[in-house]
């Protein structure tokens, strides 16, 4: 099994930077503006970090919980012909960097790890499947989940609308009620890891 080392969550330092609002104001506006973008770049990609500590040994998915609504990956869409890796390190960067652009080079760099899963949406609905249907020829996104290594230690700078939050896998698992099919397979994508847990 390939080993992954996690470190415990208080070696990591919360901060707070300006708002980031989320881009539409409901679930059908987001999916009318992919319906206009698909019309001039095709296909969108979203990439999403899953970034795991540990408390008492056990391990923790760091969540983004907007409006203390719903829960999400950091994560973005990439313009069109951008690297997927270096995509998600730069999304990080403005997801959960310094706020001073200037100060990003000077942080301990994002290890993006293995890719753990895709996800298509084959129409422009809020489903996604982790396959194409067999019907469908042209996708209409196609989000792909990256394990981020996480450093021993790292200032993670949030904004001010949300909160970043350490779920258990055993809060995660089988709950897809919850927090979605995506993000409740997420300890089944883990189970292939063995885990090393430093204790600082």
């Amino acid at each position: 099994m390939p080993n992954v080392t996690l470190y415990p969550l208080e070696n990591y330092t919360f901060g707070a930077k300006d708002a980031q609002p989320e881009e539409d104001s409901s679930v059908a506006a987001r999916l009318k503006r992919l319906e206009n973008d698909y019309e001039t770049q095709g296909m969108r990609r979203t990439v999403e970090a899953v970034m795991v500590v540990h408390q008492h040994n056990h391990p923790h998915v760091l969540m983004l919980q907007i409006a203390n609504a719903f829960f999400k990956l950091p994560g973005h869409y990439l313009q069109p012909g951008v690297d997927e890796r270096e995509g998600l390190k730069t999304i990080l960067n403005e997801k959960l960097g310094a706020a001073d652009p200037k100060e990003w080079a000077n942080e301990p760099q994002w290890e993006i790890g293995e890719c753990l899963s895709t996800w298509w949406r084959p129409n422009f609905e809020s489903y996604m499947y982790p396959y194409i249907p067999a019907h469908v020829t042209h996708p209409k996104e196609k989000k792909t989940l990256y394990l981020v290594h996480m450093p021993p230690n790292k200032v993670l700078t949030v904004p001010k609308n949300m909160k970043v939050l350490a779920i258990p896998l055993f809060e995660v698992y089988d709950n897809a009620a919850r927090y979605g099919a995506q993000l409740s397979a997420i300890p089944h994508l883990l189970s292939r890891y063995d885990f090393e847990y430093k204790s600082m």
